[in-house]
């Protein structure tokens, strides 16, 4: 059946049905529910949380506001609600906020159809063009988001400033039988706040200067950071108390979430052959984890999930450099690679005092062998690599640089006693390519390292442990004490 393009065809058909937004969205929901469909596709980790509030405001009808740090898929969410939305709804066409043709609220619409009756034009409209977002900031007017009077077009037209057909309908309206979403709310100023109060509670909105109410028929969803709350601004109480729902977002809970999250949103599918262990995106991943319990990190400002994505992307392109300069296939990140993506990481955590001064490289060096140190824990935990220390407790060292190829590094681990035998404990084919057992090799020598079982050079690469040098220090230092002892007697 085609879709009616005129009043009178769509009078007579079967879909002249009139719903409001947030009915349409409950009736959408419960189909979906029922059916057993995801409610919101590609959001990780909040089945369990997250959705069944947003699914409790939905079927409760109510105005949303999402509150949660940053990076933790706020704005996703909102712009999948639009899946909640019929596939089309008719619009008098060339309305400027949506008017329904059978109960339309503008001036224009009313003339219009009072001229042209059942010829009155109809257009669809898909979902994606019935959402509208803005991000609010301390410069937006009262006009930006309710509408003023619009001197130009009322001389253009010849009308008196009176007349509604002057009106320059603001993004309020314009959401008008859809979604209306303000992102950053706090950052609004508290006066353009209280011009929401009329549309949460009443459901109209009034333009500034004129004696007209408009029905606006919208769902109104919100995002905010709770810090902002005293940071930038904050939300009047009298607007928290008009908002329905209040949803608090988290970051993943396990190492897992976050795998499938930074999988689906980090660009890696690049190179031919590309092959990223999943002990690599495990230390990605944990790396996230251990930045978010840092003492030397600000945890009000939180630590967004853009910190594995970037971090891994980065790791990925060193690994892809180092193999075209190599000619090596397939392309593979190792650990070394994630100490290289430090300029993604940096950049992605406020600092406290302490971390101040340290430095936000040696913090986030620090974290890298934090999380190699748990990943390695999780893989190797149980396995015997006394003969992999003991190597090095008896003076052998080991230098892998960054850009060494497989072979080189290959070449380097064999010296080392067991150190490729526990291969198979990481999932790696011990026949496999060279570029995987080489970056398998080089994680055992660095979960040892994480875990203070040998130690690790900038001159000498992998070495005995510090604490086995301090030990020398110190019995070299006391022997010539005893030296001097014996001199003075």
């Amino acid at each position: 059946m085609s879709q009616p393009r005129t009043l009178g065809e769509l009078r007579v058909s079967q879909l002249a049905e009139r719903v409001s937004v947030r009915e349409e969205m409950r009736r959408n929901l419960l189909r979906k529910l029922r059916a057993r469909e995801p409610v919101f596709p590609g959001v990780v980790g909040y089945d369990d949380s997250v959705i069944p509030q947003i699914t409790n405001a939905v079927l409760s009808k109510h105005n949303m506001i999402l509150l949660g740090l940053r990076g933790q898929a706020k704005s996703r969410i909102l712009r999948s609600l639009t899946s909640l939305l019929d596939p089309a709804v008719p619009v008098v066409a060339g309305c400027e906020i949506n008017d329904h043709p059978l109960s339309p609220i503008c001036r224009r619409c009313h003339d219009l159809i009072a001229a042209m009756g059942d010829d009155t034009p109809v257009a669809w409209l898909a979902p994606e063009a019935r959402y509208v977002e803005k991000l609010a900031t301390p410069d937006v007017t009262i006009a930006d988001i309710i509408g003023d009077i619009d001197p130009i077009r009322a001389a253009r037209g010849g009308l008196d400033l009176a007349s509604e057909l002057t009106m320059h309908y603001g993004l309020l309206p314009r959401a008008h039988r859809g979604i209306f979403a303000l992102n950053e709310l706090p950052d609004l100023a508290g006066r353009i706040q209280v011009g929401l109060f009329n549309i949460l509670q009443e459901g109209d909105v009034q333009i500034k200067g004129y004696p007209v109410r408009l029905p606006i028929d919208v769902s109104m969803v919100f995002t905010a950071n709770p810090e902002d709350y005293t940071a930038r601004g904050k939300i009047i109480t009298p607007l928290k108390d008009r908002i329905g729902s209040e949803v608090r977002t988290h970051y993943p809970t396990t190492i897992e979430h976050g795998v499938a999250i930074t999988l689906q949103e980090a660009w890696t599918a690049r190179a031919p052959g590309l092959l990223i262990p999943r002990w690599v995106r495990e230390v990605v991943e944990a790396v996230a984890f251990a930045a978010r319990r840092d003492k030397k990190i600000d945890r009000r400002s939180g630590v967004s999930q853009r910190l594995p994505i970037s971090a891994l992307e980065n790791a990925v392109s060193n690994a892809e450099r180092r193999a075209l300069v190599s000619g090596e296939t397939p392309v593979v990140p190792r650990v070394s690679d994630i100490y290289a993506s430090l300029p993604s990481l940096t950049g992605k955590f406020e600092l406290e005092y302490e971390g101040e001064l340290v430095g936000a490289e040696n913090v986030a060096r620090e974290l890298i062998r934090e999380a190699v140190g748990e990943v390695f824990s999780t893989y190797l935990g149980s396995a015997d690599l006394k003969q992999v220390v003991r190597f090095f407790e008896e003076g052998g060292t080991l230098r892998i640089r960054e850009g060494s190829t497989s072979a080189e590094v290959l070449m380097q681990l064999r010296r080392v006693p067991e150190v490729l035998d526990n291969l198979t404990a990481l999932g790696v084919d011990p026949g496999g390519p060279e570029a995987l057992q080489a970056a398998a090799g080089e994680f055992v020598l660095e979960g040892l390292w994480a875990q203070k079982k040998i130690g690790r050079s900038d001159d000498r690469g992998f070495v005995a442990t510090e604490r086995r040098a301090d030990l020398e220090i110190d019995m070299e230092h006391l022997e010539r004490l005893r030296r001097l002892k014996k001199q003075v007697n």
